[in-house]
């Protein structure tokens, strides 16, 4: 599995993170029962903190995607069926470059009305 994240981007490096991997559940290339790297690799890796991968990890199991266990690590606990990873993610890259282009809250959510 390939994480990736972009240091100038304005999106926070865990919610990249966490974007990352539900790239990979809603492309079909991470699946049920596979764990992913340790905290402490990915953020060898990528060359972060390993507390913002802790982080991503956290809202990941938060989200029903992954278990967290001490010892047995991250694994991913549900596959994503119904594309709700992938609309995350784009919700959050959305998100990032309304505020990069300075939309407010309104103007995001009146042009997510206007396109429903």
């Amino acid at each position: 599995m390939l994480f990736s994240v972009d240091p100038a981007s304005s999106a926070p490096l865990h919610e990249q993170v966490a974007a990352s991997v539900r790239r990979e559940m809603g492309a079909g290339r991470l699946r049920r029962g596979e764990r992913l790297p340790s905290a402490k690799e990915a953020a060898s890796l990528l060359d972060i903190n390993l507390h913002t991968v802790l982080r991503a990890y956290q809202t990941l199991r938060d989200e029903g995607l992954i278990d967290l266990r001490r010892g047995r690590g991250a694994v991913v606990t549900a596959p994503d069926p119904t594309g709700q990873a992938r609309l995350h993610t784009l919700v959050a890259e959305l998100v990032a470059e309304a505020r990069r282009v300075g939309a407010t809250r309104d103007d995001l959510t009146q042009l997510i009305e206007s396109e429903f």
